[in-house]
């Protein structure tokens, strides 16, 4: 699997870990147009430390990998979950620009097959090279954080959805190894 190496400026910044920590990886889309801006994001600073927020991994619409953060590093991905897992963000304009809209929370875009393939791909390499990896789930499992709308703050919203509701979940369990403890989780038993 070729994975292209594109570490942040921050990388060394963040805290290191043996890789037999890592037991889950956790599905995103990165809700913004592409991965340049992607990317834009990942290297804002967020923290003390001089680190922001980032997944491992991105893959974008055409199947292309990018590792952004090392797998024995701690990336700031999915709040209470960073420390044993892997962030797999998938180039996809979810919600993008009106994230918190309460009209805007039904993303359009689906996911282009050479991302799944390599997602799919991805996902059986890190758990060949990471024998501790026995868990998947989408950050909208791990994250049902609930804020005002943008548009209406009497509403509330999902802060996270990601992967989204046209993530195919079915395909990617059929070709994996890992067991999904997200709110698909009963129909992979």
């Amino acid at each position: 699997m070729h994975i292209q190496k594109q570490p942040l400026p921050y990388e060394s910044k963040l805290s290191g870990r043996e890789l037999a920590q890592i037991e889950l990886l956790v599905i995103h889309c990165t809700e913004l147009p592409d991965l340049t801006m992607a990317r834009h994001y990942g290297e804002v600073i967020h923290y003390s430390s001089g680190t922001g927020n980032s997944g491992h991994y991105y893959i974008d619409r055409d199947g292309s990998v990018q590792e952004w953060v090392k797998p024995n590093k701690i990336a700031h991905h999915v709040k209470g979950h960073n420390q044993q897992s892997i962030g797999i963000e998938l180039v996809n304009s979810g919600r993008f620009p009106n994230w918190h809209d309460s009209n805007q929370q039904s993303p359009e875009e689906t996911y282009p097959d050479a991302l799944i393939d390599s997602l799919i791909k991805l996902i059986n390499y890190l758990q060949a090279a990471i024998p501790s990896l026995k868990h998947i789930a989408g950050h909208e499992d791990l994250d049902q954080t609930k804020i005002a709308a943008t548009d209406n703050p009497q509403l509330q919203i999902r802060r996270k959805i990601d992967p989204g509701p046209l993530f195919p979940w079915d395909l990617v369990m059929k070709n994996i190894r890992l067991i999904n403890i997200g709110s698909n989780a009963q129909k992979y038993e």
